[in-house]
């Protein structure tokens, strides 16, 4: 089968979710092969994990280089991995940095790119990509005519499936180009306890409906109830009640949970860009023609401050 290459996105020693996707992904199309880059003493359990979820080969460089420079390191790993075992394709999750990794090596390598896809099938040569277009009002199937396609593939796009494989490590020496920008400093970010926004099975949302910063009490609790991220529509970010961080749009993040609940959000296009693919959205809202009403597969018509309070009342008890 042809090889598929796998960049594992990781953090603290830990593999990613969506990395575990594109695992499963690959699957479909070849065999998968895992890039783990700069994970340090953790590289052997990461690699074990890839393998866990189908890895035949997991090839691991290391340096300093991945953790003081930022992207072309990876970009300069990746391409020559790419370049050494000519792939069939290569995935990268959908991330703001995994875009720019994505862009760079498929110039590197002389191939194309396919950003955003939410589905991945075999096709005749090479891959075809499914992806949402057009504030997703339409899904269109692509591929690259020349080279390896370079693809990056959006969180949730599939549930991550085990299928233990061989898991064979095989160390890399990646001749660095340098040049790279430097990281002179680091600020851990503050821990909510919540998942990341892009990666949740669920994400509760507040727009301009919540009145104020303090208005999204009731949606943190929500949210929390159900073990979701919180995300914020673009009007309630501008107002300054909720993190930019937080921001889910066209000018935001996307994100594609199986759950979204959408709060005091109209349902402009802007926001509908952000999160139309979730798989199941709901909606509260007090004005019963707001646009979020024609996306919506369920909808509550009423006052946000008292009909959460009730769902969050619902969910623990349920729980309990």
């Amino acid at each position: 089968m042809a090889e598929i290459l796998v960049l594992v996105d990781h953090a603290d020693g830990v593999v990613r979710k969506p990395a575990l996707e594109l695992l499963t992904l690959a699957r479909r199309v070849g065999e998968p092969s895992a890039v783990v880059l700069g994970a340090g003493d953790k590289a052997a359990e990461l690699a074990a994990k890839a393998a866990e979820y189908g890895a035949a080969k997991v090839y691991v460089a290391d340096g300093v280089e991945f953790t003081d420079q930022l992207v072309v390191p990876k970009v300069d790993a990746l391409a020559q991995i790419a370049k050494a075992v000519e792939p069939a394709a290569v995935l990268v999750t959908s991330s703001g940095e995994g875009k720019e990794v994505a862009a760079r090596v498929a110039l590197r390598i002389g191939s194309g790119i396919i950003t955003d896809a939410v589905d991945l099938e075999a096709g005749d040569g090479a891959p075809v990509a499914t992806q949402s277009v057009f504030a997703a009002s339409f899904q269109v199937k692509s591929t690259v005519s020349h080279g390896a396609p370079v693809i990056t593939v959006k969180p949730n796009a599939v549930a991550p499936e085990a299928a233990p494989a061989a898991g064979a490590v095989e160390n890399v020496t990646v001749a660095f180009t340098g040049n790279a920008a430097k990281v002179v400093s680091r600020t851990p970010r503050v821990s909510t306890g919540r998942p990341e926004l892009t990666e949740a099975a669920i994400v509760v949302s507040g727009g301009r409906g919540v009145g104020a910063a303090e208005g999204f009490g009731v949606v943190e609790e929500l949210a929390d109830a159900l073990g979701a991220a919180v995300g914020a529509s673009r009007a309630a970010v501008d107002a300054g009640w909720y993190p930019h961080s937080s921001q889910v749009g066209q000018t935001g993040k996307q994100v594609s949970p199986q759950l979204y609940v959408a709060n005091g959000i109209s349902g402009a296009i802007q926001h509908r860009a952000g999160m139309q693919t979730s798989k199941t959205i709901v909606a509260v809202n007090k004005d019963a023609e707001a646009p979020i009403f024609e996306l919506v597969d369920y909808g509550v018509v009423g006052d946000l401050f008292a009909v959460l309070p009730q769902l969050t009342a619902e969910v623990k008890a349920r729980k309990a």
